[in-house]
């Protein structure tokens, strides 16, 4: 966590840090793929469909957080 978030960003103070830790924490147990988990995350979402690779012409799209230290990405509806 602090190589990749907390080594990236300013901290202004205790509720700043926190509100960056519970941010980081959030996107690493439900979005970041795993390897050891066949590329799921920890605590998948109970709607999450199977991670597949996106056909040609597929919309993807981005999500920044954290000013954009981390990024989701998500299949465009």
């Amino acid at each position: 966590m602090r190589r990749e978030c907390t080594d990236r960003i300013l901290i202004a103070g205790p509720r700043h840090l926190r509100a960056v830790l519970d941010a980081y924490t959030a996107h690493y147990n439900e979005h970041r793929p795993h390897q050891a988990l066949q590329q799921q995350p920890p605590l998948p979402r109970a709607r999450r469909a199977p991670v597949a690779a996106p056909a040609d012409g597929v919309d993807v799209r981005r999500k920044r957080l954290l000013g954009g230290v981390v990024n989701e990405y998500h299949h465009a509806a």
